[in-house]
């Protein structure tokens, strides 16, 4: 039987999720994804420290989601800011993934 910590891995975001950090993200996201057997686990991406995303941001999210899916693995967004679940609703990118929050 497998625990818990065997079926999620994670990465924290850094502090500013744009043009400059989309890259080294989705690169650690794909790694963490390959590592895992396809249909099993979940990926967590740690909010709680990131202030700004910017379209770039956005756009990482939504290809780690792609990438995710086609695994059949879910996205967990975990601590998203208050501004970051505003601009994942209006850019209707919300439902795609799972969002956590230790404030719930």
């Amino acid at each position: 039987m497998r625990t818990p910590q065997e079926l999620e891995r994670g990465l924290a975001a850094p502090e500013t999720l744009g043009l400059e950090t989309r890259v080294a993200i989705r690169q650690a996201a794909e790694q963490l994804l390959e590592a895992m057997p396809e249909g099993t686990g979940r990926l967590v991406i740690d909010l709680t420290h990131t202030k700004e995303v910017d379209s770039a941001g956005l756009g990482a999210l939504m290809l780690i989601q792609r990438l995710a899916a086609e695994r059949r693995q879910p996205v967990v967004l975990r601590n998203p800011s208050e501004e970051i679940r505003f601009l994942l609703t209006i850019t209707k990118l919300y439902d795609l993934f799972v969002v956590e929050s230790s404030f719930d």
